[in-house]
């Protein structure tokens, strides 16, 4: 008697499957990748944008912000406050992390504005170097 039944052996599943997953191995990597340049180059946009709208904040009040909420709320010492200069959420990187500001910045800048990348830590390469107006 001959058998008449159909559909794939488990052999030829395991194949498929290992298959499917080499594939995987080769793509994943690669896309994510795309990932992460979109949001380094959406931060080093913001960080210009930003830059901008600190320095129409300085010309308002005749001094830098102490801290980038002072672009979104109005603090104490500003008279001529003439915000709000940012929304909240430009005050973040392509990661969702907030931006570190300081002034003084280095190489004798007035302010500077970081975002530490995708592994939010100080230093890294590629999508987890650091990126700054100073740059």
């Amino acid at each position: 008697m001959k058998s008449t039944q159909t559909g794939f052996s488990l052999v030829e599943m395991i194949a498929v499957i290992l298959l499917l997953g080499i594939i995987a191995g080769f793509v994943a990597p690669a896309i994510f990748g795309k990932v992460d340049q979109g949001r380094w180059n959406a931060t080093k946009s913001s960080i210009k944008s930003l830059g901008t709208k600190i320095e129409t904040y300085a010309m308002d009040n005749g001094t830098l912000p102490e801290s980038l909420e002072d672009l979104t709320n109005k603090p104490g010492n500003a008279d001529n406050w003439n915000g709000p200069y940012a929304r909240p959420s430009e005050l973040k990187d392509g990661w969702d992390k907030p931006f570190s500001y300081r002034t003084p910045g280095e190489n004798g800048l007035d302010y500077e504005l970081i975002s530490y990348g995708a592994d939010n830590q100080p230093g890294g390469e590629k999508w987890k170097k650091d990126i700054s107006n100073a740059d």
